[in-house]
């Protein structure tokens, strides 16, 4: 899961309102529901100690939410101003109110369950004369430009005559030429958009010649799809030519992300439960257990976060201050927090912090994800992380990332 689109929130000072809204009631008396349910949290927010102002400000974004677009949405708010609202792929837990909070960090935990933690995609809408570029992602999906290659000659002909025989080799030269510029486009779009995935719509012939263009690194991570073709969309963006075919493809795309989700979830769980066990001159390449992966969040090193949503460690309290590097497992830790008076925060919250500001990964740890021969409940405690670059190794842990976890 990358959570880059988090980053307005990290660009302000709290205390945060957070709150989880359902967006999925469509009987007649929903939008009367909806202001019930809002007016619910807004009194939960203020008997948390939040602002009017900022308690208004929730109040008018959940009762102008739309409903039937998405199963929910998390709003986040400081200072009278909501700063982000984001879609969820599956509603908040049920049970009259939703989840809402009032603390000094915006309450991220629940996203990783409830929002699309599946990997960005590249979709490329291909025909003859060029290419389409669509970017799918956690937060939507939304044009990425473009590539035009020659648009003549494109088309055969019939007959069988020296001369168009002669045409026919100039328009098979015009095919491979717009391939290759269009394989060349795709690796550069690939490079700068930061998508995981890349999917290939269009006719076969044309899906095949830039597939087969692409440099084997992205060959791997490319997928091709039977269904969506390219069409005259305008500067909205690729379209597809029918609507029933446009449902076909969001199909393939959605399994497309799925599949490599599992694929990467499994690869990163066999390294992690590698990387617990001490290497060369006792250093290891995974943490687990709160102080250790707080030391790792300080020095940037957590490359991959691993978050098992029933552990026990994500509500451990943690002690933070303005900036993302100032955590501390304990609050008489004052030269990690550079704060004066600094702010308990679950631990969850915090890390998750720490990823979204240093361009680290997220991973969801699902049971269905686990690979063979490595144990269900790892990361021990919920929590865990591959390292950047080993570190340390010692039978205290000492932000080594294993302490006795390592050694087993």
């Amino acid at each position: 899961m990358d959570l880059g689109f988090l980053g307005p929130l990290f660009e302000r000072e709290g205390p945060w309102a957070s709150v989880y809204f359902d967006t999925t009631t469509a009987s007649e008396d929903a939008a009367a529901r909806r202001e019930l349910t809002a007016r619910s949290a807004v009194d939960r927010l203020k008997e948390q100690g939040a602002d009017e102002k900022t308690c208004r400000a929730v109040s008018d974004r959940l009762t102008s939410l739309p409903v039937g677009r998405a199963p929910g949405y998390a709003v986040f708010a400081t200072h009278g101003e909501v700063v982000l609202d984001t879609e969820l792929t599956v509603p908040p837990p049920e049970g009259g109110h939703p989840p809402v909070s009032w603390q000094a960090l915006p309450r991220l935990g629940p996203l990783v369950e409830l929002a699309d933690s599946d990997p960005s995609c590249l979709v490329a809408y291909i025909d003859r004369k060029g290419a389409e570029f669509e970017l799918r992602g956690s937060v939507g999906s939304h044009s990425a430009g473009r590539v035009t290659g020659a648009e003549w000659p494109v088309h055969r002909t019939p007959s069988g005559d020296w001369s168009e025989r002669h045409f026919q080799t100039a328009v098979e030269n015009t095919w491979e030429q717009n391939a290759a510029e269009i394989a060349d486009e795709l690796r550069n779009r690939w490079e700068k958009c930061g998508a995981r995935l890349v999917v290939l719509a269009g006719d076969s012939r044309e899906r095949h010649a830039v597939h087969d263009r692409l440099p084997p690194d992205l060959r791997e991570r490319t997928f091709q799809a039977e269904h969506g073709v390219r069409a005259d969309s305008g500067p909205e963006g690729p379209a597809s030519n029918t609507a029933s075919g446009r449902k076909l493809l969001d199909e393939e795309v959605a399994q497309a992300r799925a599949a490599f989700a599992r694929r990467s979830a499994a690869a990163v769980l066999e390294r992690f439960q590698a990387g617990r066990s001490p290497g060369e001159e006792g250093r290891v390449h995974a943490a687990e257990g709160v102080p250790a992966l707080v030391e790792a969040a300080r020095e940037h090193r957590i490359a991959v976060l691993l978050v098992r949503p029933e552990g026990p460690d994500l509500h451990r309290e943690v002690w933070v201050g303005d900036h993302p590097d100032q955590v501390a497992a304990r609050r008489t830790e004052p030269q990690y927090l550079g704060e004066t008076e600094p702010s308990s925060a679950r631990a969850d919250d915090a890390l998750l912090r720490s990823a979204a500001t240093t361009g680290a990964e997220v991973l969801r740890v699902r049971p269905s994800d686990v690979p063979e021969g490595v144990p269900e409940e790892l990361p021990d405690g919920g929590l865990g992380a591959l390292l950047r670059w080993a570190h340390g190794g010692g039978p205290e842990g000492g932000g080594t990332g294993g302490g006795q976890h390592a050694t087993r």
